[in-house]
Parts: structure tokens; C-alpha cells; sequence
């Protein structure tokens, strides 16, 4: 079988790239804004190539962790544990976070990100 047509292969990468957690060292919300310091971007180098990648995304300008999701072209899952870990460690800074809401107004806002996302 063709290893590019291989559709596990599409499942392994995810699974790879954040050894196995599904689950975030922290919950950052859809909307939060991160943004990223020429050191922060420097010292994101030796973390590995998708994180240096978010952290290039995060140069001089903030982003929300959906647009990172969207311009790395990371599953979204894959996109929080990673932005997790880079906060955690500083390689990112969170400006801010959305304030806790309630389980419908987080799906009406996601539906309104996704929204957004498909006009990209």
C-alpha cells in the first residue's frame, strides 16, 4: 500500500506530536489571544518544529488558538496540547482569556469560529 494513501498515517502524526495526551496542562479557551516574543520565538527553536512553527505564527502579532490551529494546519486537539505546553513552558504569553460562560454560549461562539474559519 502507497504510505500517502495510508490513512493511519493521518492518525499516527496527531498521536506522535503530543506523546500520546489528548487532554491540555491547562484550558485555553477557542478565542484566547496569544502572542510571542522575538526571545520566546528563538528560545521555541529547540522545542521542535510544530512549536516553533506556532510560535512563528505568534510573531508580532496575536492570535487566537483556533487561527493557530487553522494557519499550522494542526488538528485543533493537537493545536491545544501543544499552546498548553508552550505557555506552560514560555514560549507563548496568553494576553487574555475568555471568561467562563456556559455550556450554549460556548457551542454558539464555536459554530461562530468555524464559521469564520471556512471563509479563510
Amino acid at each position: 500500500m502507497d504510505p500517502r494513501r495510508d490513512p493511519r498515517g493521518a492518525l499516527v502524526r496527531p498521536y506522535a506530536v503530543t506523546r500520546g495526551r489528548t487532554e491540555p496542562l491547562q484550558d485555553i479557551a477557542l478565542e484566547a489571544v496569544l502572542i510571542a516574543s522575538p526571545t520566546q520565538i528563538a528560545e521555541s527553536r529547540f522545542a521542535g518544529h510544530d512549536k516553533h512553527r506556532i510560535a512563528m505564527v505568534c510573531e508580532g502579532r496575536p492570535e487566537s488558538l483556533a487561527e493557530i490551529a487553522a494557519y499550522t494546519r494542526l488538528p485543533l486537539g493537537v493545536a491545544r496540547v501543544l499552546v498548553a505546553d508552550m505557555v506552560a513552558d514560555g514560549l507563548l504569553t496568553l494576553q487574555t482569556a475568555a471568561p467562563a460562560t456556559g455550556f450554549e454560549e460556548r457551542m454558539e461562539m464555536l459554530g461562530r469560529v468555524l464559521s469564520g474559519l471556512r471563509e479563510l
